[in-house]
């Protein structure tokens, strides 16, 4: 179970391998957690790119039959005095997922040592009505907080519910937009990877960014962030064209004219493409004679695909993703307790659990007010450190990877603790 660094009552000393509360308390400043995670050495996991998975699904037809739910007896994890809920799609195109992150749910409680918690598991059926029905049915059985769901629309369904009962929500979308004042977002927002590629880049001495975004959701959501912090780094954006989803050539074409040849203008291209994206447009790069030696390509954690390693215009290009060491120890231990390797999303589930576990144990009344839950020192997770901010967004700590000779290495390593909050 968590404890303060230093407590002296026998129980296993803190780390913060698990989730964990970083306090700044006066004597302690470390963090609550448990290093029951460190007992074993765990095989290397496959890594695949930390987005939203499975994507929104589709309605199923009436000739599909539905996934069937989790039973009654799965339906709850403990039982004790604090009632959480976790909205999952048990059923559902989601269902597999959702099934990955309850198991999840499950370790981190076997490995808080059996915290007071009672973890009430609702099924949102993959869609924003039963995400509705589900948070109700939570709020109705007396959940202090809400864990999930994974879409954007279900957050959405379900916090107007828990804001309506004055409770929290910390989900699990990857779309920024649905977060708000005590709807926190606990994912792999890809604004995080961005602002940390690009302030990675102004520090190797890049001044000059030319940007190649498909024209998708994912691409709007980067380029303002991508503008951002490129302004604010004191840096400046020389060229930015968009291009439907498949068809890079054009605008590749219109870019050239600052990314290629003795006259470049940029030192550095980002490009926020996906893993099935990327072949078509280092195709088009290739063609109008890009060289990563001359200008740096950069990217997210959309990257982090081996596939894409061998591609010649990615060669040195860097970016940005969660560190690799603490997904690669809680898959061996999910693998070895169920068998099966987790989809990247389940450590997003056990740290959700381990940070309520141990904000139940140190705040008594106050574990998941928003004082508590916006703690400006973090928490530490399976992912690295993180932090939630007032408008429900989180700050992560991330390394930056380099592409070379078919693999991607740590060229700077995710800080340990995060930067002081911005007022």
């Amino acid at each position: 179970m968590a404890r303060p660094i230093g407590a002296r009552d026998g129980r296993p000393r803190v780390t913060a391998l698990t989730v964990a509360l970083c306090v700044a308390l006066p004597l302690l400043g470390g963090c609550l957690g448990t290093d029951i995670g460190r007992r074993r050495t765990a095989p290397q996991a496959a890594l695949t790119p930390p987005a939203e998975v499975p994507q929104a699904p589709q309605a199923a037809s009436p000739a599909e039959a539905p996934t069937p739910a989790a039973s009654g007896a799965q339906r709850r994890i403990g039982a004790g005095a604090v009632k959480v809920a976790l909205v999952l799609p048990l059923s559902g195109q989601g269902a597999a997922v959702g099934a990955a992150m309850r198991n999840a749910a499950e370790l981190a409680f076997e490995e808080a040592q059996q915290p007071d918690l009672t973890i009430l598991v609702e099924d949102d059926r993959s869609s924003p009505d039963g995400a509705r029905d589900a948070a109700q049915e939570a709020v109705r059985q007396g959940a202090e907080i809400i864990l999930g769901p994974v879409f954007a629309g279900n957050v959405q369904a379900a916090s107007t519910v828990a804001r309506t009962a004055g409770k929290p929500v910390i989900g699990f979308s990857t779309d920024a937009t649905v977060a708000a004042r005590n709807v926190y977002l606990l994912s792999f927002l890809p604004q995080a990877e961005v602002n940390r590629v690009v302030e990675e880049s102004v520090a190797a001495g890049k001044r000059s960014f030319a940007a190649l975004i498909p024209d998708t959701a994912y691409g709007n959501a980067v380029e303002a962030e991508f503008r951002e912090v490129v302004a604010r780094r004191g840096a400046r954006v020389a060229a930015v064209e968009r291009y439907p989803a498949g068809a890079p050539g054009p605008a590749v074409e219109r870019l050239s004219r600052v990314i290629t040849g003795p006259g470049a203008t940029a030192d550095a291209l980002f490009i926020p493409e996906t893993a099935d994206g990327l072949p078509a447009v280092a195709t088009a790069l290739t063609r109008a004679g890009f060289s990563p030696d001359r200008v740096r390509p950069i990217g997210t954690a959309l990257w982090n695909e081996p596939a894409l390693f061998a591609l010649p215009v990615l060669q040195g290009g860097r970016f940005a993703a969660p560190d690799r060491s603490g997904f690669s120890n809680f898959s061996g231990r999910y693998q070895a307790r169920f068998g099966s390797v987790p989809p990247r999303v389940a450590s997003l589930a056990y740290d959700a659990v381990m940070l309520t576990a141990a904000l139940a144990r140190q705040y008594g009344s106050q574990r998941f007010v928003e004082a508590t839950l916006t703690n400006g020192s973090g928490f530490a997770g399976i992912d690295g450190t993180f932090r939630f901010r007032s408008d429900g967004q989180s700050e992560r700590n991330l390394a930056v990877y380099e592409i070379r000779n078919n693999a991607a290495t740590v060229a700077s390593a995710a800080p340990r603790l995060l930067s002081k909050p911005a007022i």
